[in-house]
């Protein structure tokens, strides 16, 4: 412990395409949505995470939402770095007399390149970090389920977010084989509002197909307990004038196949693409999904049928890939060779 290491912080973030978790002291601090609204005539900051989220899709044109990643990467460079900045203003909100030397980890997609990691550290430096080490989301989804990644069992880990599906086999501490594909919760979403033009001449927003997705989203058209029907209220695209129509969880099963169907397929081809040894410990073990997507009704059962092999879908799979950021963190020396 050096004289000035209590003004050190070390934090974990789990920065998603659609959520963003920062984990201090081993608690969920932040939990926001990765969005930011800017002021367009003087670029000032209005609003970060659920405030940002509420003005989503209802502003006026001095104002501007902005999503600073998709498909697991930073696609807007400035606004990424204003919402790590300002999430990690709010870890503490009184402002301290010292500001604290931070000590970083975060969570990046396994299928990243070289200039998109390079990308997250920068933005992280930018926003005031001094030490930033990078972990893959399989891995750190791994950790989170309370996986014993350093034993030299292979398992596989599904990791279905915002941006990306992450599909990877983990043995001795390391990714064997990995799968990234830039499909998932966003992808649903938009699958979801091209259904609603088509089939019901209804125009609706992000914010509300993310709403039909929750509250009766499906992977398969027979479930057990099924939702009951959800009212969406749009955009009559023919008359202009807002309606309310009736969907149920088959409908949306039926518009959500195509995508689910690439999942499935990547998986098959992780499986196909995996050592003998390690399938034999896939049989015993099963798959582990983690990831919001991995709440969507139905997947895991739809993925068992696919593959049969037992299905286990982590405790809280939202927070898996942050508390196992979280737990790397804690155990920097045990996992050195983990993180970059």
């Amino acid at each position: 412990m050096g004289l000035f290491s209590f003004l050190t912080k070390e934090i974990a973030i789990d920065l998603g395409t659609a959520n963003t978790i920062i984990i201090f002291n081993d608690k969920v601090v932040v939990d926001e949505p990765s969005i930011v609204a800017i002021e367009r005539s003087t670029g000032r900051i209005i609003a970060v995470g659920k405030k940002a989220m509420m003005m989503h899709g209802k502003t006026h044109e001095n104002i501007k939402t902005i999503r600073p990643l998709r498909d697991g990467v930073i696609a807007d460079f400035q606004s990424a770095e204003i919402m790590i900045r300002e999430m990690i203003k709010m870890v503490w909100p009184k402002k301290p007399l010292f500001p604290p030397a931070l000590k970083m980890v975060i969570c990046i997609p396994s299928g990243i390149t070289e200039v998109e990691e390079r990308a997250v550290k920068d933005s992280a430096e930018q926003a005031g970090a001094k030490d930033v080490k990078l972990i893959h989301e399989p891995m750190a989804a791994a950790i989170g389920i309370g996986i014993d990644v350093m034993e030299p069992n292979g398992n596989m880990i599904i990791d279905v977010g915002g941006g990306t599906c992450e599909i990877a086999v983990i043995a001795l501490g390391g990714i064997v084989n990995n799968k990234s594909i830039r499909i998932a919760g966003d992808d649903f979403n938009s699958d979801i509002e091209e259904y609603m033009r088509k089939q019901h001449n209804i125009n609706i927003g992000e914010r509300t197909s993310e709403q039909i997705k929750i509250e009766v989203g499906a992977a398969m058209t027979e479930i057990e307990n099924p939702p009951e029907d959800y009212a969406v209220h749009g955009r009559d695209m023919l008359t202009g004038i807002p309606k309310e129509i009736k969907v149920n969880y088959a409908e949306i099963a039926h518009c959500l196949d195509k995508s689910i169907s690439k999942i499935e397929a990547a998986v098959l081809h992780a499986l196909e693409m995996t050592p003998p040894e390690l399938s034999a410990d896939i049989f015993r073990t099963g798959i582990y999904l983690a990831g919001g997507g991995s709440m969507l009704r139905g997947l895991d059962k739809r993925l068992y049928l696919k593959t049969k092999l037992p299905i286990h879908v982590a405790e809280d799979p939202l927070r898996a890939v942050a508390r196992g950021t979280g737990i790397a963190l804690k155990n920097f020396d045990k996992f050195t060779f983990l993180i970059k």
